[in-house]
């Protein structure tokens, strides 16, 4: 198998004829971004409709990328046994999974969705062949994360840290249906299913799981209501679009190991690492994260210096 490392983001090469993670291009195999392991078990059809940005709307079961048969069958098909035996258990699985695990399904899931969009907008001209209508700062943030992904069918090595924030909690309710976000340009993922919840921060090296510290300490295993665990990531979704670092590591291979190691986020910038907390911008997140259960940014915001909260103690970062 070739293990050198493998960067489409270098000429925007996004076809179907290309394995997604490793650049094969030895009869690829089309690989449903959700697996059908995970829809029976959510008791999902695979009719469910998703919208891209292009305004194109899929079913599930027609959300495919090109895989090398090969890493298929030796590293992703495994990977994915593994979470469905997780997901089976509920929040006792999920919570035992190692982070690693968590952090290479959640984000082959969204680099899968990514590279349905670059289709789109490469096909629709929105996209140059060289990536020039993309900023440089989300190519070089979708590229770090490709590059870690590569972890699921070779070696690579954090140097003693974590590009992740991923945090897992039990739910009140037992038998939550499967739902999920994403916010692609922040590389944040939120998932509910059966008796657990999962936020996942793919590229902020652990900062925002350090952010939301208290009210993480606070809660302590203590199962969720659907309205808490809502709340939950709607702060973590806020909080990476206030995080203005962009994560840069240095990578070093040798011996067919890929090591990366993180540079210092501070940087040369004195500035936070987080843009100032707004309670009015946050309300408005929120509103939509609660809009199954009807309440206007009015209730929510009614006290513009305390923002309505289902947590005893609401533990809000101090706003500017």
């Amino acid at each position: 198998m070739n293990h050198s490392l493998y960067n489409p983001f270098k000429t925007f090469d996004f076809r179907n004829d290309k394995c997604f993670l490793s650049g094969s291009s030895t009869s690829p195999l089309a690989v449903r971004v959700l697996p059908d392991w995970l829809l029976n078990m959510a008791k999902l059809t695979g009719e469910e409709q998703i919208k891209f940005l292009d305004e194109s709307i899929r079913t599930y079961k027609s959300l495919v990328v090109p895989a090398s048969a090969e890493i298929y069958t030796e590293t992703i098909l495994p990977l994915e046994q593994k979470l469905e035996t997780a997901f089976e258990q509920g929040y006792k699985g999920a919570s035992a999974l190692p982070e690693i695990d968590l952090f290479h399904w959640i984000g082959k899931l969204m680099y899968s969705f990514l590279y349905i969009e670059m289709q789109g907008a490469i096909r629709l001209k929105q996209l140059s062949g060289d990536g020039m209508n993309m900023s440089q700062g989300l190519m070089h943030k979708f590229s770090n994360l490709h590059l870690m992904l590569q972890g699921i069918f070779r070696a690579v090595e954090f140097e003693e840290f974590r590009p992740w924030s991923i945090v897992v909690v039990p739910l009140e309710n037992t038998e939550t249906a499967f739902s999920f976000r994403d916010e692609i340009n922040t590389l944040i993922f939120s998932l509910k299913f059966k008796d657990f919840g999962i936020v996942a921060c793919l590229q902020d090296n652990g900062t925002n799981k350090r952010y939301h510290h208290e009210l993480l300490e606070s809660i302590n295993d203590k199962p969720l209501t659907d309205q808490q665990f809502e709340e939950l990531a709607a702060r973590f979704f806020y909080s990476a679009y206030l995080f203005n670092r962009l994560p840069e590591y240095n990578v070093i291979e040798a011996n067919d190991v890929a090591y990366i190691d993180p540079m210092p986020l501070r940087g040369i910038q004195n500035k936070p690492l987080f843009d100032e907390w707004q309670h009015k911008t946050y309300a408005q997140v929120l509103e939509n994260f609660w809009k199954p259960y009807g309440f206007t940014l009015f209730e929510i915001i009614k006290d513009p210096k305390a923002p309505m909260s289902f947590f005893e103690q609401p533990l809000l970062p101090d706003a500017g």
